[in-house]
């Protein structure tokens, strides 16, 4: 056969194959890998700041160094904070959360796993506060102070895990605590995605021999009318541009269903959206707005010290009624600043305990599964437009990083077919 007609024949080939490897490749680029990978360059980081914009968010030049990073887990920081400006405070607040995760179960977990820390930190405080009166107080007096703060726990923790629930949306920064979390687990980015868009990356991989193929059609006849070198290519830049372009396109666009003649236009994450609404409420009810984040969030994120307040504000007068008649005899040994320096103190100490086990894995997974439910119901809710915005917002800015991949790859591949058959 003629080799100038094999060179010819091939060329659908090549754009096929550069079809399906720049879908390959640029859905491995947006994923992998999880951490950085490559060579960290000292004042590299320094020397970017004189770079464009976008070329200082590339991931590599953004870390310092020569390499790579997923696209999704190096804008994890980001991607979590667009998570929650575009989808999770529309999905709920966090009194619409924490209600779901149902404070009265909340309430008598806490009662369960805290009488014991409470009898503790009592002794301790007392202990160490004033290790005399405390050691020569009589045992039954002892006891009958335990006793009391026993017996007020049940309405000093109702009243503590209401008050958290009136005042939760003061008490806590979602987005914070969303970001956070996402910054130092980005391989839950991936998950997201991942879970979600399974079936249709790898629809879009395969799709991309398909739609290189029928592009290195015309390529054919176009490389007759023009003999240049550089036409192939060039053609290859624009193949490859527009596979992942088209791609991008498939997956997000038209939100909302569209019939050419007989031909249906949907696109394919949200022709979904019943199913990924489900995928996407389990992973983020599972592992980011769980009780056990929630609780950690309360007690040492940026507003915890209202938390605090709050809890005390509940503790410290069960310190008073806990000494019933004891309490002017201890007020006057101890001085009325030293007694209520241990008041506080109780209090505060006892605040901790109170909200820990709150962080209870286990237990938190138990209740996880009706914020699970809001969540799904709202995104099923959601108007189709702003479901695929949700999604989207979060690589948007990345997305010519993706384009410029492709035209890189087809223009590599034009070049590599002239190589091979000169052509």
């Amino acid at each position: 056969m003629d080799s100038h007609l094999i060179a010819m024949l091939t060329i659908p080939l090549f754009t096929g194959v550069i079809g399906y490897v720049t879908n390959w490749t640029g859905i491995w680029m947006l994923f992998y890998p999880v951490r950085f990978r490559g060579w960290r360059v000292p004042g590299l980081a320094a020397l970017a700041q004189l770079l464009p914009r976008k070329l200082q968010q590339v991931p590599g030049i953004m870390q310092g160094g020569i390499g790579w990073q997923g696209i999704i887990p190096s804008r994890a920081a980001k991607m979590g904070s667009i998570a929650v400006d575009r989808g999770i405070a529309k999905l709920g607040t966090p009194s619409e959360f924490y209600r779901r995760l149902d404070p009265e179960a909340i309430a008598e977990h806490i009662l369960i796993t805290s009488r014991g820390d409470i009898r503790d930190v009592v002794d301790r405080i007392l202990e160490r506060e004033h290790p005399g009166l405390w050691r020569d107080l009589p045992p039954q007096v002892k006891e009958g102070v335990h006793e009391r703060v026993q017996a007020q726990l049940p309405r000093i923790v109702k009243d503590m895990t209401d008050d958290i629930g009136t005042n939760i949306d003061h008490l806590m920064d979602v987005k914070l605590m969303v970001i956070r979390h996402l910054e130092a687990h980005p391989e839950l980015m991936n998950r997201i995605f991942l879970e979600m868009g399974r079936k249709e990356l790898r629809f879009i991989i395969n799709f991309g021999f398909l739609f290189g193929l029928l592009q290195g059609i015309p390529l054919v006849g176009l490389v007759e009318l023009v003999p240049q070198w550089w036409v192939l290519p060039i053609g290859g830049v624009f193949i490859g541009y527009a596979t992942n372009w088209v791609a991008l396109w498939m997956i997000f666009e038209p939100a909302r269903p569209r019939r050419i003649g007989r031909l249906k236009l949907h696109g394919l994450f949200i022709r979904r959206q019943g199913e990924v609404a489900d995928v996407y409420a389990k992973i983020i009810a599972d592992d980011v707005v769980t009780l056990s984040h929630m609780g950690d969030e309360l007690m040492h994120g940026r507003k915890s010290d209202r938390t605090r307040r709050l809890i005390e504000r509940r503790l410290a007068p069960a310190v008073d009624r806990a000494l019933g008649a004891a309490k002017p005899l201890v007020r006057v040994a101890l001085g009325t600043r030293e007694y209520d320096a241990i008041r506080e103190g109780v209090a505060t100490e006892a605040a901790e305990y109170a909200i820990t086990p709150m962080k209870d894995e286990e237990f938190g997974r138990r209740q996880s599964s009706q914020v699970r439910e809001l969540i799904g119901e709202r995104m099923r809710e959601m108007a189709p437009e702003d479901f695929a915005e949700m999604l989207r917002a979060a690589m948007r800015e990345d997305e010519w990083l993706l384009l410029l991949h492709g035209a890189v790859l087809g223009f590599a591949a034009g070049l590599l077919h002239l190589a091979i058959f000169g052509v």
